[in-house]
């Protein structure tokens, strides 16, 4: 597949249904050029034409392209410490299946076991591609170093390819669900933006120009141990006030148990905030402030005005994003463009399904056999 070519089923797959009007103007092609590049692709049965579409211009309906629905299916499989999340999805990474099972054994040969389960058990009929994503460095496929698994050095995409006979995508978890919100999410059209991610871990990934930046240390948790509050907790690195120690779940568990003197879970303490409960209030507004000031410090020095917030513990926005917005207004020139501030909720489904985004993304590199 040509340059061309691999850019108009992109710009469908991500944008489409587009109708020829639009395709021309997005990607810059003559009406005969567009027709040229376009037929391969329907031909081959990457592309479809739909019904006649009225677009208010004179002469015949346009017949608008989009992607062809059968074209793949994917599994994608979000790795923790302690648990393994898979959704099957379609070709635009829509989850049409999910499973998820604890990881009671994390044994590199015991994982791999636990995701042959997974794929077995989500039964995706003719699958295309497994995508794998992980908290920890990853290159070419290999573990470089993953904390939460304590693994280092470990093949996993090859290994898994010699038993599943499926094409296999390792990615780091972060990497991978910003590249999802890009082409599939809330970051869908947007030239930049920032991805903050709170849950278990706080992450930080960042998009400029339409790609995502992939350097080595977009895989290694910069964003966590960003200074945000001078009189907070610590983590567990012993940093006062940074990113993990506002804005983790577990952080924000020990305070409020300890502030009750009883074990509370991270929902628990959501439904107490939101209910105005003092220690849990207290809490979760400290920790929406922090949040506010991780936005700003984002969006001015990485010059995208615009926020995609996701992960596990992303309900917390809901309670304080009045704080949030505060936080940011202190933090941000008054003259300075307004910060968008989108939310993904999908909680866990999310990191799955970014892992699904990569494989769709490397079989759609992948098309020029077809």
């Amino acid at each position: 597949m040509g340059d061309n070519e691999a850019a108009l089923a992109r710009a469908v797959l991500i944008h489409g249904p587009l109708s020829r009007r639009e395709l021309t103007s997005r990607l810059g092609l003559s009406p005969a050029s567009l027709t040229r590049i376009a037929k391969p692709l329907i031909d081959g049965g990457v592309l479809v034409e739909l019904g006649d579409v009225l677009d208010g211009t004179v002469g015949r309906p346009s017949r608008p392209l989009d992607i062809a629905p059968d074209l793949g299916r994917f599994i994608g499989i979000k790795l923790t410490g302690d648990h393994l999340y898979a959704v099957g999805t379609d070709i635009r990474a829509d989850v049409v299946s999910d499973w998820a099972r604890p990881l009671t054994d994390k044994r590199p040969e015991a994982v791999e076991t636990r995701i042959e389960e997974a794929v077995d058990a989500l039964a995706v009929d003719s699958l295309t591609g497994i995508g794998v994503s992980l908290g920890g460095s990853v290159r070419d496929g290999v573990v470089r170093h993953a904390p939460f698994l304590g693994w280092g050095n470990v093949d996993l995409a090859m290994r898994l390819e010699s038993k599943l006979q499926v094409p296999v995508v390792l990615e780091n978890d972060l990497v991978a669900l910003t590249e999802a919100e890009r082409w599939f999410g809330a970051g869908r059209g947007l030239p930049g933006f920032v991805t903050i991610t709170v849950g278990a871990g706080v992450g930080y990934g960042l998009v400029v120009d339409g790609r995502v930046v992939r350097t080595p240390d977009s895989t290694v948790g910069t964003g966590g141990h960003i200074p945000l509050d001078p009189y907070g907790p610590l983590c567990t690195a012993g940093h006062r006030g940074c990113a993990q120690a506002m804005l983790t779940s577990a952080s924000i568990e020990r305070q409020v148990s300890a502030a009750s003197g009883e074990p509370v879970t991270y929902d628990e303490v959501l439904r107490r905030a939101a209910d105005r409960e003092p220690a849990a209030r207290s809490v979760v507004a400290a920790a929406g402030t922090a949040l506010g000031r991780m936005i700003a410090l984002a969006v001015n020095l990485s010059l995208q005005p615009a926020v995609v917030l996701a992960g596990e513990g992303v309900e917390l926005f809901s309670i304080v994003e009045e704080e949030v917005r505060a936080a940011i207004a202190e933090g941000r020139d008054p003259d300075a463009e307004p910060v968008e501030i989108h939310v993904d909720r999908s909680g866990f489904r999310a990191w799955a399904r970014g892992a699904a985004a990569v494989a769709i993304q490397s079989a759609m590199n992948g098309l020029g056999g077809r």
